[in-house]
């Protein structure tokens, strides 16, 4: 129809070896333009991702919106207060101010974990899922949402938790499977203790499985004898970008 505008807003995905940005729809919860990726810079402070972030942007000709930005860490009113896989320079960095004032927009900066959740649970596989959801991520380490009636509770942090005696992400995350070269079924014994103690703890309706290896779910989900059910998250790589741009927009109330 002439004259009718698509909600937008930018979402920048800040990851170890890679930083991806694109333009997103709003209304489909897709990209709105290909997105972009620029290698993470090393060190990764702060201050040299900024400088990534606004070479980033200007691969853009017009970017609509606010932007957003995930970060591996506990966020706080854009504030970063954790840097387990990251440099510990973030620890009580205003991101949002440093990022704002660095691009010239508005910035919001949000969990990564809690971006692929926000995701999830707008246009992915726990869109209209009521009670609690709770999404993992299985990677370098192991990052967490909880989502309660279409709604987030910040920074859960549930790879951190003890199982029989292990942290959980130095035990149970995929880049342990890789380290130690662990079969599927080795591995999902690890898994199934992780899950079963998330189970004990919060009885969530629903377990969603993100992260690079959720595209093998078929080869370790089945191996799971849960309670829950569980399944992979659909929008793999994009959940990223997605939800840090679903983020800003309700935090500048756009």
């Amino acid at each position: 129809m002439s004259g009718t505008t698509t909600a937008r807003a930018f979402g920048i995905d800040f990851g170890g070896t890679g930083i991806k940005g694109a333009p997103v729809d709003l209304e489909i919860g897709d990209f709105a333009a290909e997105r972009v990726r620029i290698k993470t810079p090393d060190p990764a402070t702060p201050e040299a991702v900024a400088d990534v972030f606004v070479e980033l942007l200007g691969e853009f000709d017009d970017i609509e919106g606010p932007i957003g930005v995930t970060v591996p860490g506990i966020v706080r009113k854009g504030i970063v207060h954790s840097a387990a896989n990251i440099d510990p320079a973030w620890i009580g960095t205003d991101a949002d101010a440093l990022f704002s004032k660095a691009t010239g927009r508005e910035v919001h900066v949000v969990n990564d974990a809690d971006a692929a959740g926000i995701a999830e649970a707008r246009y992915g596989v726990a869109r209209s899922r009521g009670g609690l959801v709770i999404l993992t991520t299985l990677g370098t380490g192991i990052g967490s949402a909880l989502i309660h009636d279409g709604h987030l509770v910040p920074n859960s942090e549930l790879g951190h938790l003890e199982v029989e005696g292990h942290e959980a992400e130095k035990w149970a995350a995929n880049s342990v499977r890789e380290e130690h070269d662990l079969s599927m079924e080795k591995w999902a014994e690890r898994l199934q203790a992780y899950y079963r103690t998330l189970e004990r703890l919060f009885s969530p309706e629903l377990f969603v499985v993100g992260g690079g290896i959720s595209k093998r779910a078929e080869e370790f989900l089945p191996l799971l004898d849960l309670d829950t059910a569980i399944v992979p998250a659909s929008l793999l790589n994009k959940a990223g970008v997605v939800g840090a741009a679903v983020y800003a927009s309700e935090a500048s109330g756009a």
